[in-house]
């Protein structure tokens, strides 16, 4: 990733994932087209071929032709330029809550980056104006409902095809306005689009492939607490620190679940044949000892399908298709989000799997009959005043439902594809649900690592106070020490959710100071 990259330039290069990620978290990083003669002339010369084929009244779907299953119904020359508003206006049916600011950002600019490559056939004015919008921080409002993932998302990024032509709503400034007042006050005058340039913008996977990115992002970040949580729990548990001897897991090479038990061994202060302070047991519940294991899928994963997403956002990915050198139009089905949607199914399920994890850690800490001499429940409370306080009950019950949650929204979406449009998108890719289902989960998954993060500095400070087991190493203490303030003991029973609230909001935004990668 380039830190100091202030200002993003596009053409038809592919943009890094990290990039993307960087310019969607900088709020004063602009975009811009390059410079480039030769890019522009090639972006102009595609807009002009589909100028000329359909001033020739030539056969092109969605351009002389009816959208879909209507594709043999021919447009009469006349209305041709009416047909792209009447694209934008009847996909205005999308339902549910909006995508949240960042979200509508990174569509916006995963369809820029999209359109960027030059195979659209959209007019560089087209492309300045979403550069402009970007640039003055103007989102589209779009509902979350109603794509099926082909012919890509054409519901929600109506909305943003909507904002262009200066209709519906956007996100400006922290406030809800309609398009056009937001457009008047910038100096903008609403774009009049030309033939195939509706099509070219809601005709693609854009959507899909901005929620993934922004999964993929936060994912990463659970990965990394998931591992600082469970060295935590092994200090409170008093556990074994041998289960995380890099010998095991070069035995087992997957390459980040590696890692992730190196993190875990060197929070722990583990070196292979050193000897173990204080009495430890030979082997430790799975939750703990086999914790690398689980996380590691999802780390593997992560790194697996960074390159898929790269190649979605970096992809044309509408129809159809325009080849100027071959003066072709070519017809295909690039706008399927297949691809997407067995990314998002799979990290949905790597997620939920470590909240299941940290949920089994946590039950560990409260069972007083399993965590080796903590108090029940992991009750903070003062000698005579055990009776009348309960500790992390109610906490661990919350871990639970969060976690259950999270597990029944695995089920993978893209194999409840079901024939839409008359049969002519008789196979879609559900990639945009599968997205949806996989923020839900992260966000799930967040407030589970909330809430046993909450238990596991309980669990370390009673047992500190109960002058047991080794002291934290300098790495553990870094992370520890920002978060007494922010997390009290819990002594006497008090609500919690103000103080889950402010740290799930830490771990969404990945503000959480980890510390190094390495020692």
């Amino acid at each position: 990733m380039n830190q100091k990259l202030q200002m993003l330039t596009l053409s038809d290069r592919p943009v890094p994932l990290a990039d993307f990620l960087w310019a969607l978290g900088n709020e004063s990083l602009s975009v811009q087209l390059t410079g480039d003669p030769d890019y522009r002339s090639r972006i102009e010369g595609a807009a002009e071929f589909v100028a000329a084929a359909w001033r020739e009244h030539k056969e092109i779907y969605g351009v002389t032709t009816g959208y879909g299953a209507s594709v043999g119904r021919v447009v009469e020359p006349s209305l041709v330029e009416e047909l792209p508003l009447h694209l934008v206006r009847f996909h205005g049916c999308g339902l549910g809550k909006d995508l949240v600011p960042k979200a509508a950002k990174a569509v916006l600019l995963a369809r820029l980056i999209s359109l960027a490559k030059g195979d659209s056939g959209v007019r560089w004015e087209l492309l300045e104006r979403l550069c402009s919008l970007y640039n003055h921080g103007v989102w589209p409002r779009i509902p979350e409902e109603g794509s099926v993932g082909a012919s890509g998302d054409l519901t929600p990024l109506s909305y943003l095809a909507a904002v262009l032509v200066g209709e519906r709503e956007v996100l400006y400034r922290g406030n809800l306005r309609p398009t056009a007042q937001v457009l008047q006050e910038l100096g903008l005058a609403p774009l009049r689009l030309m033939p195939k340039e509706a099509l070219s913008m809601m005709n693609g996977t854009s959507v899909m492939t901005a929620l993934a990115a922004l999964v993929w992002q936060r994912a990463e970040f659970v990965v990394r607490l998931a591992g600082k949580i469970t060295a935590l729990n092994v200090v409170a548990y008093l556990g074994n620190p041998a289960h995380f001897d890099p010998r095991i897991f070069a035995a087992k090479p997957h390459p980040a679940q590696g890692k992730v038990a190196a993190r875990i061994a060197l929070d722990l202060g583990y070196r292979p044949k050193a000897p173990l302070q204080g009495p430890k047991r030979l082997q430790d519940p799975y939750s703990l000892r086999c914790a690398p294991h689980v996380i590691g899928v999802l780390a593997d994963g992560l790194e697996q399908f960074a390159s898929w997403i790269e190649i979605e956002l970096n992809s044309a990915n509408d129809n159809p298709l325009v080849d100027v050198e071959a003066q072709e139009f070519l017809h295909g089905g690039n706008f399927y989000g297949g691809h997407i949607a067995f990314v998002m199914d799979s990290l949905k399920t790597a997620v939920a799997n470590v909240a299941d994890l940290l949920d089994r850690q946590m039950a560990l800490l409260v069972d007083e009959r399993m965590n080796h001499g903590l108090p029940a429940n992991l009750s903070g409370a003062a000698l005579g005043r055990e009776t009348i306080n309960h500790g992390l009950k109610a906490l661990q019950i919350a871990v639970s439902a969060w976690t259950a949650e999270a597990l029944k929204l695995t089920m993978p979406a893209s194999v409840f594809s079901r024939s839409t449009e008359c049969h002519n998108q008789d196979k879609v890719s559900m990639g945009t649900i599968a997205a949806r289902d996989a923020m839900r989960i992260l966000e799930l998954t967040e407030q589970v690592l909330a809430g046993t993060l909450v238990a596991a500095l309980q669990g370390v400070r009673l047992r500190r106070a109960m002058g047991q087991g080794a002291a934290l190493t300098e790495r553990l203490e870094r992370f520890v020490a920002p978060l007494e303030s922010l997390l009290p003991l819990v002594t006497e029973d008090r609500p919690l959710e103000p103080e889950l609230r402010r740290l799930v909001a830490l771990i969404a935004d990945g503000a959480l100071d980890l510390g190094p990668e390495e020692g």
